[in-house]
């Protein structure tokens, strides 16, 4: 008898999530702030993965998932921020106690504001539960300011101003969450640079093997997955420590591999070409001659 999978959860609205989690009907319908801690609901029931058609936000006061180096950990310990967009398949709660707030945003309530554009710019919506925002003492106190305003006016009398306040509020937000992770990337440095490091030897692993003659040029998602890594905070933590994000890395790696086999052995550009994944061998002159200004053959030549 096959066995059967785990039902999918989908709330197409934030209605429909508050009566799942034996929450009031929210204020507004489109935008909601929960204390977790207010959250009622029998694990068995939220069986699966939950998918939600708006932006989830949550604050958790005993976030796990801290970097660690040698004997020491480089994250905070005063919770953490954990970032979701619509759409999104995240596993339902295990039922254990915890503490914070969690803010949805349903899409619409940003039509008509530069917000509604600017928030699928921010890569931590695709993070990784693991990849979370640690919040220092005075980053959760900022963070937490910004919840409360929205929390007041939540709680107030809506009128023809609220949405531009929550929204101006909402954008701080993202701006606060950006820099802090930015931050995050820095004191994660020593941590970061074994990963490159570990990168660096997955990317020779997969060239010297023969692995890009089997299954193409290397791609992001296969190296965040030798990494454990979501493939939007692998392009993000090489930024912060090269300038240079996933896909440029891949790129360089090939280049300069190229430039091996073309100095080194008697192989044509076709066959270079072929054994670096390239199905088309005019693909791969076009790259190597964007970074190199040199078309592969100019450059064979240059060592005869």
């Amino acid at each position: 008898m096959k066995k059967q999978e785990n039902p999918f959860h989908k709330f197409d609205s934030l209605t429909d999530f508050h009566r799942m989690f034996g929450l009031p009907t929210p204020k507004h319908p489109l935008i909601s702030l929960i204390n977790i801690e207010q959250m009622h609901y029998e694990p068995a029931d939220l069986a699966g993965s939950l998918v939600m058609n708006f932006y989830k936000i949550a604050f958790k006061a005993n976030l796990c998932g801290k970097a660690r180096y040698g004997q020491h950990y480089y994250d905070f310990n005063e919770g953490g921020l954990v970032f979701t967009a619509p759409g999104q398949v995240f596993e339902s709660p295990d039922g254990r106690a915890t503490s914070g707030y969690m803010l949805l945003i349903h899409p619409d309530f940003l039509l008509s504001y530069e917000l509604v554009k600017k928030i699928k710019q921010y890569g931590f919506f695709s993070y990784a539960a693991n990849e979370a925002l640690h919040l220092s003492d005075g980053e959760r106190a900022t963070i937490m300011s910004v919840f409360k305003i929205i929390d007041d006016e939540l709680n107030g009398r809506i009128n023809d101003f609220s949405q531009d306040v929550i929204v101006s509020q909402l954008d701080l937000l993202l701006t606060f969450s950006h820099r802090f992770y930015k931050r995050q990337f820095i004191t994660r440095r020593a941590v970061n640079h074994e990963l490159l490091q570990e990168l660096d030897v997955i990317l020779d692993a997969y060239f010297t093997n023969e692995t890009a003659l089997q299954q193409g040029i290397p791609t992001v998602q296969y190296l965040s997955d030798q990494l454990h890594l979501s493939p939007s905070y692998l392009s993000d933590m090489l930024r912060s420590l090269s300038g240079q994000n996933a896909q440029h890395l891949i790129h360089h790696k090939v280049v300069e591999k190229a430039k091996e086999l073309l100095s080194t052995t008697t192989l044509s550009v076709a066959e270079i070409a072929y054994q670096l994944g390239f199905e088309h061998p005019q693909s791969f002159s076009r790259l190597f001659k964007l970074k190199t200004t040199l078309s592969p053959l100019e450059f064979k030549q240059s060592f005869n």
